[in-house]
């Protein structure tokens, strides 16, 4: 007979669907019993997406069987609905930043679709709006706050912890401002979720309305560590509007509510160009994809932004388009999102 703990080893070795990462750590594995004759498994999965059960029953059948051949297996798969996004601190969650009133990930299903220009334009937009803000950079392998907010200087460390970097009514800290600026970063997850933690933890942060997280690129191990180590309110996933953007968009969405972060809505980067000259509106790409995936996926579009030369221009330089044009159509958009985000967190 095969023994409890030994069962539990066993299922360590079965990795989540889609992930690396084993279902014991994942924390679905809710009830292991073992007799004489038979193995019951129950799994609790904290989402409402029930297409990964055949999956994950298969999965845990077969490597059990293989392992324990004289007993018979039997797995049962239940779900944990993900909350829809609340109004009110989830105060059980918290583990770091006490001093922080609401975590938001600024977060994409693939590189190169404007993800750190938009946290960076939408935390000054939302300091501008009159709340106390943080921007931490935990887009390790790629950490671009310094120079999308001409940040030169390092923070302050009095010995016991490193203050953040204030720049445009925003406190800031990022990797960018403690390693070389022409130094790869090439770590493994491990190394990654103590980095994460210890810019978390050990920083002087104050009194926070609102702390913006500009998370990695993509939706792997590196992504869901850091997705449950910083204990997130809520997540803003940020697109373009061609379908293979969109398509890894979706799966960002479904990533975050795999571990039970709730999706707050998705914003269309690059969405059109806006002539200077007549203020024509053109759709470069395609036009409504993301707006009909917001509908499917019962989130919301918290708004368009166009492609402009001023936008990339307000990266490159340190002043990004919200400070540096407020008044401008670009700005205004950015503007347009952050009043969506300050209505959902109710932090007026």
């Amino acid at each position: 007979m095969a023994a409890k703990e030994a069962v539990v080893e066993a299922l360590k070795e079965v990795s989540y669907p889609g992930f690396s990462r084993d279902i014991v750590s994942f924390g679905i594995v809710q009830g292991v019993e073992v007799s004489d004759t038979a193995i019951q498994i129950k799994l609790v999965v904290k989402s409402d997406d029930t297409s990964i059960d055949d999956k994950l029953k298969t999965s845990v059948q077969e490597h059990l069987e293989e392992k324990f051949s004289g007993q018979s297996v039997n797995v049962t798969v239940e779900h944990q609905t993900a909350p829809q996004f609340s109004t009110q601190p989830q105060e059980e969650k918290v583990t770091y930043l006490s001093t922080v009133k609401y975590k938001v990930a600024v977060a994409s299903g693939k590189g190169g679709v404007g993800k750190s220009t938009v946290a960076v334009n939408l935390a000054v937009a939302l300091a501008k709006l009159g709340l106390k803000v943080g921007l931490l950079d935990v887009d390790i392998y790629g950490p671009s706050i310094p120079l999308m907010l001409g940040v030169n200087d390092k923070p302050y460390y009095d010995g016991k912890k490193i203050f953040p970097i204030e720049k445009f009514g925003v406190q800031l800290m990022s990797l960018g401002f403690l390693v070389d600026n022409n130094e790869a970063v090439i770590w493994r997850g491990s190394l990654v979720h103590r980095a994460v933690q210890q810019l978390m933890n050990d920083v002087a942060w104050p009194e926070l309305d609102v702390m913006l997280f500009d998370m990695p690129p993509g939706t792997g191990d590196a992504q869901l560590t850091l997705s449950q180590s910083v204990s997130l309110d809520g997540a803003v996933i940020v697109s373009t509007p061609q379908d293979v953007a969109l398509l890894d968009a979706v799966k960002g969405v479904k990533m975050f509510r795999k571990v039970n972060v709730p999706i707050m809505g998705i914003v269309e980067n690059m969405s059109y160009f806006l002539c200077p000259h007549c203020g024509e509106r053109t759709n470069i790409f395609s036009t409504g994809g993301v707006k009909k995936e917001c509908d499917k996926l019962d989130t919301a579009l918290l708004g368009e932004i166009p492609i402009d030369v001023a936008i990339r221009t307000g990266g490159d330089e340190g002043v990004p388009v919200v400070q540096a044009d407020p008044d401008g159509a670009q700005a205004k958009a950015f503007l347009e999102i952050a009043e969506n985000v300050k209505q959902k967190l109710q932090t007026a």
